[in-house]
This record gives C-alpha cells, sequence and structure tokens, in this order.
C-alpha cells in the first residue's frame, strides 16, 4: 500500500471554495477519498489561530478526523491588511516528508507551490497529487503535479 503525506493549506481552501460554490470544503468526504489512494501517514492542516469558537470547533473536527492542525497567530497591520501565511512552513514540511513516502498530495490553488510540486517529482521521484478548485487553481500548479483533482460538489458540504 502506498504511503501518502497530505498537506492541507486550509485558508486557501476555505476561501477557493467559498468564492466558486458558496459552500465549505468536506474534509470528512476528502479522509474517505484519501484512504483509498493508500495509508495516509502524516496529514497536516495548516491554519490560522483566531481564537473564537467557530474555529476551535473547526480545528477540533479536523484533529478527530486524522490531521495535525498546526497554527500560525492572526496578524493584522496598523493599515489594515492580515496576514496569515504558511506557504514556507508547508514547504519545509513537504520536504521533510518526501523521502519518506510515496506520494504528496497538496491541497491548495497557489501558483507558489509549483516549484515544491516540480523538486517533489524530479528530486525525489514521488508522486505529486493537488486537490484544488478548477477555476482557481493556478494553471502552473495543475501542470506541476501528476495528478490534479478537482474539489467539486463530491466534496463540498
Amino acid at each position: 500500500m502506498k504511503k501518502i503525506a497530505v498537506f492541507a493549506d486550509v485558508q486557501n481552501i476555505y476561501y477557493t471554495t467559498r468564492q466558486a460554490y458558496g459552500r465549505q470544503f468536506n474534509y470528512r468526504k476528502l479522509w474517505q477519498q484519501l484512504q483509498e489512494l493508500g495509508d495516509v501517514v502524516v496529514a497536516n492542516a495548516y491554519a490560522i489561530r483566531r481564537d473564537d469558537d467557530q474555529q476551535i470547533k473547526f480545528q477540533d473536527a479536523l484533529r478527530h478526523i486524522g490531521f495535525e492542525v498546526k497554527l500560525k497567530p492572526f496578524i493584522q497591520r496598523s493599515d489594515g491588511s492580515t496576514k496569515g501565511d504558511w506557504d514556507v512552513g508547508i514547504a519545509i514540511d513537504v520536504m521533510e516528508m518526501a523521502p519518506e513516502v510515496d506520494t504528496i498530495i497538496l491541497l491548495s490553488g497557489d501558483g507558489d507551490f509549483d516549484l515544491l510540486m516540480n523538486k517533489v517529482r524530479e528530486r525525489y521521484g514521488k508522486e505529486a497529487i493537488v486537490f484544488g478548485v478548477p477555476m482557481l487553481t493556478a494553471n502552473s500548479l495543475i501542470n506541476s503535479v501528476d495528478r490534479f483533482i478537482r474539489i467539486e460538489e463530491d466534496l463540498l458540504l
């Protein structure tokens, strides 16, 4: 059975499914699909700590499903803009796990990850899969992986 490592860019998935479908992503259904692909040995969900009850319940649900939830503080700048980016953390974790597994699965539409997924394939010879919302996933990311799995109705609440 293939060993799989999963890395979920929670903010990206939340905003792209909301923008494209007006609905939320169903991590339980995702987990069922992942188990059909192999043995999930690592599953990280990267999120922002906002300390509101709804977020805490969501993060607890992710943990119950099987994800390790990694949190960064929510930062609001003096100009009103916000920051809560996990790109570097995700990239580091992917590179550390790539030698240990057969497949790297990324949930994100962010084109910044195209170099990372190319590296997973070229340097480590690993299968690279991305789950993303079709119209909001960068073509460069889609082209960097072995398989692109479309987030559509079957993966929504």
